[in-house]
């Protein structure tokens, strides 16, 4: 069982900027998919990003689209989401995932996911 480790969550304020981490197995993290995922409270699971393992393609849901960026650090076996214009909308527990190793392609749906981190909160509220 892959364990993965998410970090960097806190308590923000409108506007802000963020990064979380995803720390984990180096065969893990440089040859899967990995992604974000978020659940507020009350919400299923929502698809937040996505990176490919081979080129590092990444592909964001519409609602971060422009705010947010997916990167993966082979060296320090972690992947990273830097948050930008943080809106109380994102409040959620945020997830880093690594997708089934037979899986070479984004993937938008928990299911594609094999392994989960325990989840980091970020709260932004002014």
């Amino acid at each position: 069982q892959a364990q993965l480790v998410e970090s960097g969550g806190d308590l923000m304020q409108p506007g802000g900027s963020l990064r979380l981490s995803c720390t984990g197995p180096g065969s893990i993290i440089s040859s899967r998919v990995m992604g974000w995922f978020r659940q507020a409270p009350g919400k299923g699971r929502e698809f937040v990003a996505s990176i490919n393992w081979k080129d590092d393609f990444a592909y964001y849901s519409d609602s971060v689209k422009g705010r947010v960026t997916i990167s993966r650090d082979n060296v320090n076996n972690a992947v990273y989401l830097q948050m930008n214009s943080l809106k109380p909308e994102d409040t959620a527990v945020y997830y880093c995932a690594a997708g089934y190793s037979s899986i070479t392609a984004i993937v938008t749906t928990p299911a594609g996911y094999e392994y989960w981190g325990q989840g980091t909160q970020v709260t932004v509220s002014s």
